[in-house]
């Protein structure tokens, strides 16, 4: 059983859209497909006015796409980091000329919205990212009030959104947020090889407003917005090809999603999720983010008992049939492990995971 943050267990619908014969990326079923994804995709976002893009390639490509349209050299963008992806984030903006600067977190902590304030109020900035929920820390991140200073200073805001779209909460026209991104194996429940990404009205006004051609070919706006209209229309378009069978196995999960509601998607994960800490701390572990109001629901990061090695533990994990993944966060990564829980998890699969790190750690207790 797959307890990694991404890719998550898949839904046997989904899996079997995956496996049909692939068709042409003409072919009216398929056109439908994208085309449906692409309005459901504005469902999940809760962004109805917004321009809906499905890429082929991964989470970082989608975080590329907003970078590349948005920043022009000397551009000032400010980074809210809470873990590994945000750093990454910023050597990504750097690449397009970006004028950076960092506010960082201590490990398992956020960032007071009002440092975030006095940041904006100290220079003029034209991005500001951040990330829903860091994949390294398993900490989550209020995007309202930061979607809210964004208006305020009139900064464009970008939400990297791989680990919790369709996991938590997600109101993008309602919070302001003018990019808001992921990827398919996480929350949104499809193997890996889509990145997806919705753009606010003020987004594309902004990239249409562009003093500088973008320095991304592939990535560029100008070559795959027409693409994403025609799609929606119900027209065939060309740009690159587009991968058929990831795309309609989306528009199954999307509708799948849908069916279950964002209020009880979400409000399933958060049950679960916090069933999942609760047995951990009872269990004598410590969680990472360092208040229950931080914690994630999409995945837990979790500190190895003082007794116990981390490489130990993960090679017992390795002999369960429950998969987990090691730390990520360079300072940190031997301290801790992860453990995802989104998509279609349910409370067995809590109870097995469980299950299986408590066997694991009595195991190792009673080593000589």
């Amino acid at each position: 059983m797959l307890m990694i943050p991404g890719p998550v267990e898949f839904e046997p619908q989904v899996l079997q859209a995956l496996g049909a014969p692939t068709t042409s990326h003409t072919a009216p079923d398929f056109i439908a497909s994208f085309g449906n994804s692409l309005h459901m995709m504005k469902k999940v976002w809760e962004c109805p006015d917004g321009q809906a893009f499905i890429m082929a390639g991964s989470g970082t490509l989608a975080m590329d796409m907003a970078g590349a349209n948005l920043i022009e050299p000397g551009d000032k963008a400010l980074v809210i980091s809470t873990g590994y992806f945000g750093e990454r984030y910023a050597e990504l903006l750097k690449r397009y000329g970006a004028n950076v600067s960092i506010l960082r977190s201590e490990p398992g902590e956020t960032i007071p919205v009002s440092v975030i304030e006095k940041a904006l109020k100290k220079d003029k900035y034209k991005l500001m990212t951040f990330t829903h929920v860091d994949t390294s820390t398993a900490v989550r991140v209020d995007p309202k009030p930061i979607g809210e200073l964004g208006r305020k200073y009139n900064v464009l805001t970008v939400l990297d959104g791989v680990c919790s779209i369709a996991g938590e909460e997600m109101s993008q026209a309602e919070w302001g947020i003018d990019i808001a991104l992921t990827a398919s194996q996480k929350a949104i429940g499809v193997p890996p090889g889509l990145a997806l990404l919705i753009a606010s009205p003020k987004a594309m006004e902004a990239w249409k407003n562009r003093k500088t051609p973008v320095g991304n070919y592939y990535c560029d706006w100008t070559n795959w917005l027409p693409i994403m209209q025609a799609y929606e229309e119900g027209r065939p378009s060309y740009f690159g090809t587009p991968p058929v069978n990831l795309i309609v196995a989306l528009e199954v999960s999307l509708r799948m999603i849908l069916e279950e509601g964002m209020e009880g998607r979400v409000a399933r994960h958060k049950t679960l999720a916090t069933e999942f800490r609760q047995k951990i701390i009872d269990m004598g572990f410590q969680l990472l983010p360092v208040n229950e109001a931080y914690a994630a629901n999409t995945l837990s990061a979790i500190y190895f008992p003082k007794h116990i090695t981390g490489s130990d533990f993960m090679a017992s994990m390795a002999k369960s049939d429950v998969i987990i993944a090691p730390g990520l966060l360079p300072e940190l990564k031997s301290k801790y492990f992860r453990v995802g829980h989104m998509g279609s998890v349910n409370r067995s699969d809590i109870v097995s995971t469980l299950a299986a790190i408590e066997k694991s750690i009595s195991q190792l207790k009673n080593l000589p």
